[in-house]
């Protein structure tokens, strides 16, 4: 009997013309970004349209949970939830992410990783540092962590744009300094962005990683409790002073990073259990005991797939399309819109703390990563990636400056102030937009890597690939690192 193929990929018209390009759009690995961007315009439209005090009243709305004398949390706005307890489900994607780089990943190389954490660094130094200059002594001056942040779903977006013409060497740098630059902000969070200290609620959080250390040696698969401790730290850390969202970082470095059980010995497993079920169809006669068999014999199959898999990577499997997809667009969607009077716009030249932003984000971050990784080089500590100019770099130096999803998480934890706080948001959307399109204009005019099929020039440019680009004739310096760059 031939497989009948579902409603989505039938050659009907409505899914051949509207759901399988959109399914083929999601499954781009800059989907997330585009959702993003779209959630992000709706709040600047609803924000600036007739009915924008709607949007201050919706996300403003007080939403409480209280259970009897036990659990009071009557504190936190609709927006709060999303920023405090849905962005939890976020970092818990980076706190998993950053263990797979350590332990499968970039970061398990210490010579590998050293430039994008150099570079990383530099890319977060000097942005704070051009943002205090414009806002010391200010009311915008707890804010110099905002244009530190890297948006890596549009940072990939920009580099998934131009095609080949980025190396592959390239991309691993950018993605491994994305990495490294979300350490960065999570440590500036946990310690320069978390109220006085409540140690009975902090010692309790801690012993949250004692009872998963439990759970996993009672082999405990169920989600459920992993859940109910997560949701107790979550608790006590919000309680503690200390920035819930950090607890997601923790629970995401805990689960395993290799299977269960040997993946060698899920082909014989399974074939013999496959084996059983194919025996019931000797006779043709299928009786309803053999077929209820058969469900348990499948579920099996399903169970030593499951056990064959880390944990982790079935974790970041299930979390990466809620997050891309619906924590990242309503995190958004909540704090996004900002009013775009005329003062407003006026106030993009004039006013530090969108000035700060907008020069941190554009010029901090290229300077301060192409600075570092210059300097590197120079000093002969580590090598460009395989196959990289210093053209490239600059442009992936730019794009690591569209700060989007945790600029404005900082912005919120930085101001209580309106008009601070849209000044802020201002400098992000327009300082995004500007670092966006010049990385894009850098990278798309870049050489194409050799002996890529990409690699001839662009049109009426005769150049080598590798031939001097401004930047690159700067620091010549051979190296012998396993990178195999120049």
């Amino acid at each position: 009997m031939p497989v009948k193929h579902p409603w989505s990929k039938s050659d009907r018209y409505v899914p051949r013309t509207i759901v399988q390009p959109v399914q083929r759009l999601l499954d781009h690995e800059a989907a997330g970004g585009v959702v993003m961007l779209i959630a992000a315009a709706v709040a600047i439209i609803w924000a600036n349209s007739p009915w924008s005090d709607s949007y201050a009243e919706v996300w403003h709305t007080p939403l409480r949970i209280e259970l009897g004398g036990l659990l009071h949390l009557d504190h936190l706005s609709l927006q709060s939830w999303v920023n405090d307890a849905l962005m939890t489900v976020f970092f818990l994607l980076v706190g998993v992410e950053i263990k797979r780089e350590i332990v499968h990943g970039e970061l398990r190389n210490a010579r590998a990783v050293l430039l994008p954490v150099i570079a990383a660094l530099g890319g977060m130094v000097v942005p704070a540092g051009i943002y205090a200059a414009f806002n010391a002594g200010g009311p915008g001056a707890n804010g110099w962590a905002i244009p530190m942040a890297t948006d890596i779903a549009f940072a990939v977006g920009v580099v998934t744009l131009v095609g080949r013409r980025v190396p592959l060497a390239a991309k691993i740098f950018l993605l491994t300094l994305a990495v490294a630059d979300d350490i960065g902000a999570i440590v500036v969070i946990a310690g320069f962005y978390s109220s006085s200290l409540s140690w009975g609620w902090l010692a309790l959080a801690g012993m949250s990683p004692v009872g998963i250390f439990v759970l996993r040696r009672n082999d405990v698969q169920s989600l459920a409790p992993y859940l109910a401790v997560g949701a107790f730290a979550w608790l006590a850390l919000l309680e503690s002073g200390v920035h819930a969202t950090l607890v997601g970082v923790a629970l995401g470095l805990l689960p395993p990073a290799w299977p269960l059980r040997p993946p060698s010995t899920f082909p014989a497993e399974a074939r013999r259990v496959i084996g059983d079920i194919d025996a019931t169809y000797d006779d043709d006669v299928l009786t309803e005991e053999e077929f209820a068999s058969n469900e348990q014999r499948i579920a099996e199959v399903a169970r030593l797939a499951m056990y064959s898999t880390s944990p982790l990577e079935r974790l970041e499997r299930g979390l990466a399309p809620w997050v891309a997809y619906v924590v990242v667009p309503v995190f958004a969607l909540a704090n996004a819109g900002v009013a775009l009077s005329g003062n407003a716009l006026s106030d993009l030249v004039s006013d530090p703390v969108t000035v700060g932003v907008v020069l941190g984000l554009v010029v901090g971050k290229t300077v301060g990563i192409f600075g570092a990784t210059a300097i590197a080089v120079r000093l002969g500590i580590a090598a460009l990636p395989a196959g990289t100019t210093w053209r490239h770099l600059t442009g992936l130096a730019t794009a690591a400056g569209v700060g989007f999803t945790v600029a404005l998480f900082v912005t919120s934890l930085s101001f209580d102030a309106a008009d601070t706080t849209n000044a802020a948001k201002i400098g992000i959307l327009v300082g995004s937009s500007i670092a966006g399109v010049i990385a894009y204009a850098l990278l798309r005019t870049a050489p194409s890597p050799v002996g890529d099929p990409a690699a001839a020039a662009a049109p009426g440019d005769g150049r080598h690939p590798r031939d001097g680009d401004g930047p690159e004739d700067l620091p010549k310096v051979t190296s012998t690192s396993p990178s195999g760059s120049r």
